[in-house]
């Protein structure tokens, strides 16, 4: 994707962060919990979960882009499709387990009108339509790009055929087939690995998007709070939560191989994206109220629509590619040991569930 388009992008992204606030701002009161709120040590649990969250956030994507500099975590060797295989189970149980659950909980909250909330499952609706959208926009984006970079390399192909023909006659009719058919079967491995590259980049992006969206939503929900009961398992709950989805994301960026400046600016987004939403959460606490049907129901929809993206981004784009690799196909240790990775990975993270 172009500097332009990332632009673009990251752009989008703050517009929703700083526009967020402003939708999930309480402007009514269903019935309160009883929980019991001291606001001063709230504030230092909120100030503890920062910092964690930030550190696991930005050592969790980081892992897999040493790559460069630890060998056995280049995405050729098998360590990679392991720790690959336990992120993406860590991302899929994360959308089915802890956002989609939490975006029906909201949209069919008693807070709620019943009539249309009480009457369809709209959390569904949205995760479906989301991973439909996601779909199309990968299938558009990839098909985009790949036609704009082979029109580049044929234009490039036809240059050197130019230059090819400035030689002398007799030596031109002697070794153009040979340059020829060399050159074409060098054009079709150039285009087959520009192709998965693409794709790569296309799948890192998108994900980054779908991450972004719930952890912005996560880290307002924890800012807002003032009940340190609530907040204290969130704090190191979120702090796996955020080291493992790290895991995946920093996984895709590697096998995409962005420029420096380009992998920099996404590490550090999606390390930020949390801390970022507990400050705003902190600062709109006075003024928020999770009860309040515009919350509920803008959190309910941002959630679906992240768990619809998860979900698909996790099945489709990172274990179905993984699992079906003809390098994985023809090892069956390999095989085995992705498996009980990605086994393990959604377990462990189904099993933070009981604490957040």
């Amino acid at each position: 994707m172009t500097n332009s388009k990332q632009t673009q992008l990251l752009t989008f992204l703050c517009c929703f962060l700083i526009l967020l606030p402003s939708l999930v701002r309480g402007d009514c009161t269903c019935e309160p919990e009883d929980e019991d709120r001291n606001k001063s040590l709230a504030l230092k649990y909120k100030m503890a979960a920062l910092v964690s969250i930030l550190v696991a956030g930005a050592i969790g994507v980081c892992f897999p882009l040493l790559g460069k500099t630890i060998k056995a975590l280049s995405p050729e060797k098998n360590v990679f499709f392991l720790i690959k295989a336990f992120a993406a189970g860590v991302i899929l149980s994360t959308g089915f387990i802890h956002v989609l659950p939490d975006a029906t909980e909201n949209l069919t909250s008693p807070c709620l009108n019943e009539n249309p909330w009480g009457k369809f499952p709209f959390a569904g609706l949205v995760a479906m339509s989301s991973a439909i959208a996601t779909l199309m926009v990968d299938m558009f984006a990839t098909s985009h790009y790949t036609k704009s970079h082979f029109n580049k390399t044929q234009q490039s192909d036809v240059g050197d055929e130019e230059k090819t023909g400035e030689h002398e006659n007799h030596v031109h009719v002697h070794t153009h087939a040979t340059h020829g058919h060399a050159h074409g079967s060098v054009s079709m491995l150039e285009r087959s690995v520009s192709s998965e590259l693409l794709r790569h980049r296309v799948v890192s992006q998108v994900l980054e998007l779908g991450i972004v969206v719930h952890s912005v939503i996560i880290g307002i929900s924890l800012g807002a709070s003032e009940s340190p009961k609530t907040i204290r398992p969130l704090v190191a709950a979120l702090t796996f939560h955020q080291f493992f989805e790290g895991m995946g994301l920093g996984g895709c960026i590697s096998q995409a191989k962005f420029k420096s400046r380009a992998v920099a600016i996404m590490a550090i987004f999606f390390s930020l994206t949390t801390p970022v939403g507990i400050a705003i959460g902190i600062g709109i606490s006075n003024i928020y109220d999770e009860n309040s049907p515009t919350a509920l129901i803008v959190e309910g929809i941002f959630d679906s629509a992240s768990a619809g993206i998860l979900i698909y981004m996790a099945l489709v784009d990172l274990l179905a590619a993984d699992f079906m690799n003809p390098k994985l196909q023809n090892n069956g240790t390999l095989q085995v040991g992705a498996s009980v990775c990605l086994l393990l990975g959604s377990g462990l993270m189904s099993l933070l569930a009981i604490w957040a």
